[in-house]
């Protein structure tokens, strides 16, 4: 298995679970382990009974286990306060209230969201050394495939500012030198650098994510968790990413032979139903189930989570060339 594995699926699918358990499996094989959440629920304090932050911290009772949440809204806001900075630094005093304007406005855009949680998916992924193994809890399907697909949409954008702002430099050495020996502004300019840096990111999470990431999609045995299921399939397939498999979660329990009455007959055509559901999805879609786990009495923690995490499927040992 990869290093990095993303578990994502519709709201509410039980996300937040698989992740959980599958850490779980990791941690308790010997496997050095990272459990990220990215959903702004933040069901992963519930599942252990614990309270964590955006700093990685231990996992009570779990040895080879840390987990971290990280805040899309904060990430929000230290990305504006960020930017706010590095472009007070390069303009005159007389436009920084513009600058400051314009850019609150751009973090109300659509994207702005993701793209401030994106830098800190790469800030994870650059600082994770001391981890074997980083499993993410990602938001709701719409929202993880906008935040995975920006590599491909803004390496170009970057590329064509990173072009127009060096075509400016050389437009302005020229007007303010005339025909003496340049003076290589080029290299010291500032929105350049940042330019660059933010290429070399995109860069460095398209590789990461193409090459050494893997991604289940947790699905419902309904007809809409499927629908959605197989356009993201779709979509992460066709960015290039890796989908190992499918973890259907919440399959109602099938009563015992000899249970009578309306509340088995109603269990027998779930369960009918259900299966009529799993076949679709082993037939329409080329990732292979790797759980199918039952609907528990209680919510999934403590033991219950250790059940769920022998039921996953999914390797724990890192790839050869990773080892």
């Amino acid at each position: 298995m990869r290093k990095f594995v993303f578990f994502g699926g519709k709201g509410g699918v039980g996300k937040t679970t698989m992740s959980s358990a599958y850490a779980v499996k990791c941690a308790r094989a010997g496997v050095k382990t990272l459990l990220v959440s990215t959903d702004p629920a933040h069901s992963t304090r519930d599942v252990f009974d614990q309270e964590f932050t955006d700093t990685p911290a231990p996992v009570e009772g779990e040895p080879n286990l840390d987990a971290m949440e990280i805040d899309p809204e904060t990430e929000v806001r230290e990305h504006l306060m960020e930017t706010k900075r590095a472009m007070s630094d390069q303009v005159s005093p007389a436009m920084v209230n513009e600058i400051d304007r314009q850019i609150e406005m751009a973090h109300q855009t659509p994207g702005a969201h993701e793209s401030a949680l994106f830098d800190r998916f790469i800030d994870v992924m650059r600082d994770s050394d001391e981890y074997d193994r980083v499993v993410f809890d990602t938001s709701p399907t719409g929202g993880t495939l906008r935040l995975l697909s920006l590599p491909e949409y803004l390496d170009g954008w970057i590329q064509r500012l990173l072009h127009k702002r060096k075509q400016s430099v050389k437009l302005f050495e020229r007007a303010a030198i005339g025909n003496n020996e340049p003076r290589r502004m080029m290299e010291g300019d500032p929105i350049i650098a940042r330019l660059e840096k933010r290429r070399d990111d995109f860069k460095f999470a398209k590789e990461t994510l193409q090459d050494d990431a893997a991604f289940f999609l947790v699905v419902n045995p309904d007809e809409l968790s499927i629908r959605e299921t197989k356009r993201a399939v779709d979509k992460l397939e066709e960015y290039g990413l890796d989908v190992r498999g499918l973890a259907v979660n919440r399959l109602t329990p099938e009563p015992d032979p000899d249970e009578e009455g309306r509340g088995a007959t109603f269990l027998r055509d779930r369960v009918k139903t259900e299966q009529e559901r799993l076949r679709e999805l082993r037939e329409d879609l080329s990732p292979p189930l790797v759980a199918a786990i039952e609907t528990r009495v209680a919510e999934v923690k403590g033991d219950f989570l250790g059940e769920v995490a022998d039921e996953i499927e999914v390797d724990v040992e890192l790839t050869p060339e990773k080892v």
